[in-house]
């Protein structure tokens, strides 16, 4: 198991640095190229799309929702895995993810989103994520996941967050912007002040191509 989450992150890792990769300028036009240069192709799947996929998954609402078009594509995110009867280290972790959202205030659900994803999607029912989300105050911009299991699993690995026994996940924040490609780890149960501002960093990062 330990492997699998070592490979998780590793993939995770080579996707951020592909990504940030790929916002770098394009070339520039040939001028003296034919009129095949004016050509339009179909836009190619962006290696976020690709990495992620578009998994479905489904909300606290009952919605569903695919993993990278609805989820994350576009958005900076602050992502952790639970499970609804979790009574150790879930309580603070998402008492922190709260004080993400109090300390953001409009612009979570505008450029910053919160996502928590269970690791017991049998247990973790969209009626039990929504009365478990009324517990820390969620609105709107914090999304709470479930699905099927083999789905959740996917969504989970692609995070470096799948674990094969749900007391085994990890109290590790993913943090991306996904229009950038930057992506960070944080710990879930760190002074919030330090989340903060590893949250701000991330949200305001402006890509490769700026620099």
């Amino acid at each position: 198991m330990k492997r699998a989450i070592i490979t998780a992150l590793v993939c995770l890792c080579a996707f951020a640095a592909q990504a940030r990769a790929q916002q770098a300028p394009a070339p520039a036009a040939d001028p003296h190229a034919g009129h095949g240069a004016h050509q339009t192709k179909p836009a190619e799947p962006s290696v976020a799309e690709k990495y992620f996929t578009d998994v479905e998954l489904l909300d606290q609402d009952g919605k569903k929702v695919r993993f990278y078009t609805d989820v994350l594509k576009g958005k900076t995110v602050v992502v952790n895995a639970f499970f609804t009867t979790c009574t150790s280290v879930c309580p603070p972790m998402n008492r922190n993810m709260e004080k993400v959202q109090e300390a953001f205030g409009d612009r979570v659900g505008k450029d910053i989103f919160l996502v928590s994803i269970t690791v017991d999607p049998a247990t973790d029912t969209p009626p039990r994520l929504k009365e478990y989300a009324s517990k820390f105050h969620a609105g709107a911009g914090w999304t709470f996941l479930t699905g099927t299991k083999e789905n959740v699993a996917q969504a989970l690995y692609k995070l470096g967050q799948y674990v094969d026994q749900k007391d085994d996940h990890k109290t590790v924040l993913i943090l991306g912007n996904e229009r950038t490609g930057l992506w960070k780890k944080a710990f879930a149960l760190a002074n919030v002040a330090e989340l903060l501002k590893v949250v701000e960093s991330v949200a305001n990062d402006q890509g490769e191509a700026s620099k």
